[in-house]
């Protein structure tokens, strides 16, 4: 097991300039989840670690080794790909143990190993058969197994589940979280899937752009977003944003909306008096309420989940995601009201999309 560090790392793709001066630090034994949308340079920068793709700029060390110029097989490093990677003329059994017949490993360590990694990924009884018989789920247990046997520092996964169905993702989810609680390796994991993040990282990297917008725990980013864009990509659904103007009365504070409807806010809330922001909460920070108490929302659709009602409605011409545990059966065009929780609301600069901090 090792820590990687990246500092300043720069890549290029001719003129265009795809990873723009990137720094991470990943502990020995840590779970990082790098997270964005597609074309954000999550994957370039993990093929990037893996020595698959030239360093244009800064430093990048595994164990606390420069890589810069190492070929991939010197880094100690595996790498489970989207793909899977296997090979179809060999059986699970062969294609596990490729790497170490490579290598030139005796035959009764490549058997220990190979069988090891069968017994923790439940293989025993696929050792035999070949790709093309084995399912999604196998297969990628299969290129997992192909990992684990290697023993390296570092496990590299590049969306390795996105092939998969949403019942088979879940669980496979579950299973390489409970490899790693096992193998305690550093593992570097890339997705665009933000809920697979959440569940999964010990720490997460969201990215945009070529970019590192905000580092830490799952929480602490679902929590405390540093701006606007972390604070819709972390979540599901995601937050809400009602575009507003800070009003400042003697002690009161509150978020005017576009028609005038105006949301009390706590006293220690930031925002200069008549500063454009934006207004954010999450689905489950917005209460039903009765009578004239909060605002107004004209209902567009209901999706009942069984476990709780999804809500889509608007508010001031803008629409709202909200979660009630409860069952309700609104009628398209109808008006319910809807009050934010203020103490859990968060206040973005409409300007640069900062969250303002209290």
């Amino acid at each position: 097991m090792a820590s990687v560090s990246i500092q300043q790392t720069q890549k290029y793709f001719g003129q265009t300039h795809i990873i723009k001066g990137v720094s991470i630090d990943i502990a020995d034994g840590e779970f990082c989840v790098l997270v964005g949308p597609s074309g954000c340079g999550k994957s370039t920068l993990l093929r990037m670690i893996a020595g698959l793709e030239e360093i244009s700029g800064g430093q990048i060390s595994i164990g606390g080794k420069v890589v810069n110029n190492m070929p991939p097989k010197e880094r100690d490093i595996a790498m489970v790909f989207q793909n899977y990677a296997l090979y179809p003329h060999m059986t699970v059994r062969d294609n596990m143990a490729f790497s170490l017949m490579l290598a030139k490993r005796e035959k009764s360590v490549i058997d220990e190993r190979v069988g090891k990694a069968a017994g923790i990924l439940g293989l025993n009884q696929l050792l035999d058969r070949y790709p093309r018989q084995l399912s999604g789920g196998q297969r990628q247990r299969v290129a997992m197994g192909r990992a684990i046997v290697r023993d390296p520092q570092v496990f590299l996964f590049d969306e390795p589940l996105s092939n998969l169905d949403a019942k088979l993702r879940v669980q496979m989810r579950t299973e390489i979280k409970e490899l790693h609680q096992r193998l305690k390796t550093t593992s570097i994991y890339v997705t665009h899937d933000q809920i697979e993040a959440m569940t999964m990282a010990d720490k997460i990297v969201v990215m945009r752009d070529g970019l590192v917008e905000q580092i830490g725990t799952p929480l602490e980013l679902y929590d405390n977003p540093a701006n606007q864009f972390v604070a819709g990509f972390i979540g599901s659904p995601s937050m809400n944003f009602l575009p507003g103007t800070v009003m400042r009365s003697g002690g009161n504070v509150g978020v005017q909306l576009s028609d005038g409807v105006v949301l009390q806010m706590p006293s220690g809330t930031a925002g200069a008096d008549g500063q454009k922001v934006i207004f954010g909460t999450r689905p489950e920070h917005v209460e039903l309420v009765g009578g004239s108490e909060g605002v107004a929302a004209e209902v567009v659709v209901v999706e009942p989940t069984g476990a709780d009602t999804q809500v889509y409605s608007k508010i001031s011409g803008t629409e709202v995601t909200t979660i009630f545990r409860e069952r309700h059966d609104f009628k398209p065009g109808s008006t319910i009201r809807l009050r934010p929780d203020p103490t859990r609301a968060h206040l973005f600069d409409a300007a640069n999309g900062n969250r303002l901090a209290a």
